[in-house]
């Protein structure tokens, strides 16, 4: 489980196809400190740590991870959101995220609104009915509220959400441009809200 509260901005360093893939990622993390099997979110998705150096670790990554998620686009240079996996006591300072993504998402928009920033995405369909204004959604790995939301034709929706100066500098939407998908996961309450609300039809 993570919270979304972004503690590092990695870099990929290499990627190494083989059976599943491997992503050699830069951390400032203690690496001496990260085991062997660990998980940590990377761009909002939970992956496993196989091997560790002295200012990287890598992880393997499936093929249906890599269709299903935007890790399939990444390059050597990529800025990736990371989050170590939470530990019994530590402070839930976001919402409760577990790493599997449900979707991606397309960044339609960018523009200042005051200090902030507000990004406007386009979200699929399957998820449209968890998405509601003032809920949480993780984006990349990244906490967020909800500031408006839109349906779309075809069961599409639009929403948007304000990045503060401190998450644009220390996440990798200080440099996001409109085009780029994000990794998105619902919100786990509103999953098993409308699952319960669905029961009841």
């Amino acid at each position: 489980m993570f919270t979304g509260i972004i503690t590092d901005l990695g870099r990929l360093r290499a990627i190494r196809p083989g059976g599943d893939t491997r992503l050699v990622i830069e951390t400032a993390y203690d690496t001496s400190g990260i085991e062997i099997g660990a998980s940590i979110a990377c761009s909002g998705t939970c992956l496993t740590v196989v091997e560790t150096g002295a200012d990287c670790f890598a992880v393997d990554v499936s093929a249906e991870t890599l269709s299903r998620t935007t890790l399939g686009d990444w390059r050597p240079g990529e800025a990736i959101n990371l989050e170590a996996s939470l530990r019994l006591g530590d402070e839930l300072g976001g919402h409760l995220v577990s790493g599997h993504v449900d979707a991606t998402a397309e960044i339609l928009d960018r523009r200042p609104e005051g200090d902030s920033q507000r990004f406007v995405f386009r979200a699929p369909a399957e998820v449209a009915p968890f998405i509601a204004s003032k809920g949480s959604v993780a984006l990349d790995g990244v906490s967020l509220t909800v500031n408006e939301v839109r349906d779309e034709a075809g069961g599409k929706v639009i929403f948007g959400v304000n990045i503060i100066p401190h998450t644009a500098e220390k996440t990798s939407f200080g440099a996001a441009q409109p085009g780029q998908r994000v990794n998105l996961e619902i919100d786990m309450l509103a999953r098993y809200v409308q699952r319960q609300l669905g029961r009841q039809d």
